[in-house]
């Protein structure tokens, strides 16, 4: 089979015919558009936090008591007052001595040990609120072609938006 040119040029026109069709009743193209105002969305989202301190809290150490003065006197007493007299005597000055001794020794003893004072760590923690802000988008207005239109975006888009303007024949 012989092609002359013709038939080529025929063939090949009949080609770019066939594929520019389909684009020429495609109405789908990007323009730009004036944008008018951008205004942030946001809101307020509370995330609490805790804060703790410790403080200190002063209590009372109690006073220790020891028996062992009130003993070491009793019998040092007793035997300083079974020295003095004779008869029963001797015996009332020993429980005298010993009374007495047991007395002073306890005194002795015990005035030097006082109660003191410790402290100790309490921790207090309370819960505080954390308000922040975030955006989550921006409201543009925006100028396409005479007509004003609104629309939400993630983004905050200039002074120009980008538009894919989708034209399609009404029946």
């Amino acid at each position: 089979m012989n092609f002359t040119l013709k038939q080529f040029s025929l063939g090949t026109s009949l080609l770019a015919l066939a594929c520019a069709l389909p684009a020429a009743q495609a109405a789908d193209f990007e323009d730009y558009a004036r944008v008018i105002n951008v205004q942030p969305q946001v809101e307020q989202i509370n995330m609490p936090r805790q804060e703790c301190r410790t403080e200190y809290e002063t209590i009372q150490r109690p006073q220790e008591r020891s028996n062992s003065g009130g003993i070491i006197g009793g019998i040092a007493g007793g035997l300083l007052g079974s020295q003095v007299g004779g008869g029963n005597g001797r015996i009332a000055a020993a429980a005298a001595g010993a009374l007495t001794g047991a007395i002073v020794g306890d005194r002795m003893d015990n005035n030097n040990q006082q109660g003191g004072y410790d402290s100790r760590p309490i921790r207090q923690c309370r819960t505080v609120d954390s308000w922040q802000t975030r955006t989550n988008g921006y409201a543009v207005t925006y100028e396409y072609n005479g007509r004003t239109y609104t629309s939400v975006m993630p983004y905050d888009p200039g002074s120009r938006l980008r538009l894919h303007v989708s034209l399609t024949p009404r029946p």
